[in-house]
């Protein structure tokens, strides 16, 4: 569904790394059509308009590592990604590449061709993210370590198979055996290889990223740390042009002075992500994350046994206001990295994350606290 022709006018449009005060944008026919500042809107078609009044105006948010949320987790199949999607929407994501986490190689083929089929009834849907199973059991987090293997020929074969060409993510472990070549054979095949759940050292993580990896999967958590003698997967990731790195922000996976330092470090290849679970939008309680069991007290997931964080509950309008407000990063690249960067990221450099014409239709409406006031897909205010 699209919509009809809309203006906003006199917004603080952010697109680009850029604000624009008193900016404008119109949409036609599920894109956007004209962009502009001042009163010139006025001499636009007349259409249907919103006063934003000067509230910030966005592209819809982007969110590339996400599980759940609104109670439901998307390892349920199609309800549940829809309930989950529908709770993100709420906090202005439009578009969403669906995690899966760890499970038997069968299983997850079945899960992707859900995914799959579910991406030509709902376009707020990119395609799938398999974090797991070809991680380290070293850094496994919130991953059942007894599924935990590396990758085999037979085993890639299958999931792309199943995926059929809307696998946009996968998270590997580089050092594993027959790492590099699964590496090798996503990034070949179209697949954005992140680096994640690993025990890569800063030698080991260059060299992924030489063989085609492209994002570094929630920096920091799960893999080594930044050490002046040893600097890892984080400082092997922010060298290498072209690499996008993941920072969950919400202020308990990374502190927010180190969120500003990546930000400082990797200018424009940031990416803002939730890697919410199921509890996103719900109260503390006991969830489940794949298989494994999950305590959620104040906002904070931890695993029932052994208490590694187990994803988060956080929302990208959460994630854009602490990134400002805790880590003291501009509005502008702030915004860039829930828009701009993970749509690129996954493929869509050239229709989402951006307000310029022919982008898709999509876009936030924030107040000064950056609470979500409007959303926007395809033309279609939705929130």
């Amino acid at each position: 569904m699209t919509g009809g022709d809309h203006l906003i006018h006199s917004a603080r449009l952010v697109d680009g790394g850029t604000v624009v005060d008193d900016g404008w944008v119109r949409f036609s026919g599920g894109t956007v059509a004209a962009v502009g500042s001042g009163s010139s809107w006025r001499s636009e078609p007349a259409v249907a308009t919103t006063d934003a009044a000067g509230a910030w105006l966005t592209a819809g948010f982007v969110d590339i590592h996400v599980h759940g949320g609104g109670g439901a987790s998307f390892d349920d199949g199609g309800e549940s990604i829809a309930r989950g999607l529908d709770l993100h929407q709420r906090h202005g994501t439009t578009r969403a590449v669906i995690s899966l986490v760890t499970a038997p190689v069968d299983e997850l083929a079945g899960r992707v061709r859900g995914v799959t089929e579910l991406m030509g009834s709902d376009p707020r849907i990119l395609g799938s993210h398999l974090e797991g199973p070809f991680l380290d059991v070293g850094h496994k987090g919130a991953h059942e370590p007894s599924l935990l293997r590396p990758a085999t020929p037979a085993d890639i074969d299958v999931l792309l198979e199943a995926a059929g060409g809307t696998l946009r993510q996968i998270t590997i472990a580089p050092e594993l055996p027959g790492g590099m070549d699964a590496v090798r054979a996503f990034a070949d095949a179209g697949v954005a290889v992140a680096v994640g759940h690993t025990g890569a050292d800063y030698a080991q993580a260059l060299a992924a990223f030489e063989a085609g990896a492209t994002i570094l999967t929630h920096a920091f958590n799960a893999m080594p740390g930044l050490h002046h003698r040893a600097p890892g997967p984080v400082a092997a990731a922010a060298r290498t042009p072209g690499v996008t790195l993941e920072v969950v922000g919400d202020g308990v996976h990374v502190h927010p002075e180190v969120v500003r330092m990546l930000f400082a470090s990797a200018p424009g290849r940031m990416a803002l992500v939730t890697d919410a679970m199921a509890a996103a939008g719900s109260e503390d309680g006991d969830y489940l994350l794949g298989s494994l069991a999950v305590e959620v007290r104040g906002g904070v997931a931890r695993l029932a046994v052994g208490g590694s964080i187990a994803g988060s509950t956080l929302t990208l309008d959460d994630a854009l206001r602490r990134t400002v407000r805790e880590a003291g990063v501009s509005v502008a690249e702030a915004v860039r990295a829930i828009t701009e960067t993970p749509a690129a990221a996954v493929g869509h450099a050239h229709d989402l994350g951006r307000l310029v014409p022919g982008y898709a239709a999509d876009a936030v409406l924030l107040d000064d606290d950056f609470a979500v006031r409007a959303v926007w897909r395809d033309g279609v205010q939705v929130v």
